[in-house]
């Protein structure tokens, strides 16, 4: 890693692998997440995706290797919505004010100003009429909004996103990414699994394409290509062309 790259860098791996029980879901992955980056994390069904990104957020531990990351780095992780328990009985408010906690404590109660930050994050996700309403009463769109609210209150350096538009509306997922864009000019870096490979090109700077190990990382234009597309399984592998002037039994 260039001295440039090393400087730039909040998360490092060096040749990590990860398992889940007896088996090998990724190895030998090695490279850097830089401040302010929007990397997205690709690849088939199976590929280590959401592995990787729980590995990144202290879930799971490494099998080999490292994941280093800077000193005083906070982390904010969104995991798939599957995993989450949307019957909770809690209101929408009292959600986004959970990402006050490392402020808070368990014990304290809100400021007055702290109350106001919670619904500036609401404000900003376009939630702030909601405050009140109960978890079982929103849809999946508006689910989503009210974690990417508690995100904001975190402050947090590095956002660990898996799958975060899945099964929500065009105009709600382009607002949320467009969030993303704001988080990464403050300085802050993205790294999120997507599927959606027009995302991908449009709103990323990075990916990361993964089959059990890493594909291919950097650029976008570099990563998106047919070539690393078709090693990790993600394009079919197509004929090479006849030439012309000439014929195929």
């Amino acid at each position: 890693m260039s001295s440039d790259a090393e400087r730039s860098a909040v998360l490092r791996l060096d040749g990590l692998c990860l398992q889940r029980g007896a088996r090998t879901v990724l190895k030998d992955l090695s490279g850097h997440f830089a401040a302010g980056s929007l990397t997205a994390v690709i690849g088939p069904n199976g590929a280590g995706k959401s592995t990787l990104l729980a590995a990144l957020a202290g879930e799971i531990p490494p099998a080999a290797g490292a994941i280093l990351r800077a000193p005083g780095l906070r982390l904010g992780y969104l995991p798939q919505l599957s995993a989450l328990d949307r019957y909770f009985p809690l209101q929408v408010h009292e959600v986004v004010a959970l990402g006050l906690w490392p402020r808070l404590g368990p014990w304290r109660r809100q400021t007055r100003s702290q109350r106001g930050l919670v619904q500036a994050a609401l404000h900003e996700v376009g939630l702030a009429d909601l405050a009140h309403q109960p978890l079982q009463t929103l849809s999946t769109g508006q689910f989503q909004r009210m974690l990417f609210a508690r995100l904001i209150l975190q402050d947090a350096q590095i956002l660990l996103l898996d799958e975060p538009f899945a099964a929500m509306d065009e105009p709600s997922t382009q607002e949320l990414l467009a969030l993303l864009q704001r988080w990464s000019a403050q300085g802050r870096t993205v790294v999120t699994v997507l599927h959606d490979l027009a995302q991908v090109r449009e709103h990323f700077s990075h990916a990361l394409l993964l089959a059990g190990h890493a594909v291919a990382w950097g650029p976008v234009a570099e990563v998106l290509q047919p070539a690393p597309l078709q090693r990790a399984g993600y394009l079919p592998v197509l004929p090479a062309p006849v030439p012309r002037g000439s014929c195929s039994a």
